[in-house]
Parts: structure tokens; sequence; C-alpha cells
């Protein structure tokens, strides 16, 4: 099985990874193995509905209609 060496990390995010790995009985490798089939295998089995939902609500359609420009283009940008 190929190896993968994951460099320049932060202290905070190998601390983390041991802490989850210390809580879930298993070593941070392993853990590291569980979070990358977790989060990249999950994606591809979710369908694309369930990921629209997990969009969350930022307005309505008309929030984001684009307004007409009634000012005049300058020559220089024609």
């Amino acid at each position: 099985m190929p190896d993968l060496i994951v460099r320049n990390l932060e202290p905070e995010l190998i601390e983390a990874l041991k802490q989850r790995a210390a809580r879930n009985g298993k070593s941070a490798e392993m853990e590291h193995r569980t979070i990358l089939r977790e989060v990249l295998l999950a994606i591809k089995k979710r369908p694309l509905i369930e990921v629209l939902r997990t969009i969350p609500n930022v307005g309505s359609d008309a929030d984001f209609e684009r307004q007409q420009s009634t000012q005049q283009v300058p020559d220089v940008f024609v």
C-alpha cells in the first residue's frame, strides 16, 4: 500500500489529531487514515440533494438580483 507524507502541519493540528486519536483509542496514524477515509469516501456517496440541503439559507433570490447601472462607462474602458 502506498504511503502518504504530509508536511508543514501546524502544531495545533497535530495536537488535535493526537487528542482525537486518544479519545478513540487509536494511534494518530490510524486516526489520520480514518479521517481521510470518512471525508473522501463520504463525498462520493452523498447525493447532490443532500449536499445542497447543507447550504445555509442566505436570503431570497431578490437579494441577489443584478442592479442595472444608469452611469455611463468612460471611454477609457470601452
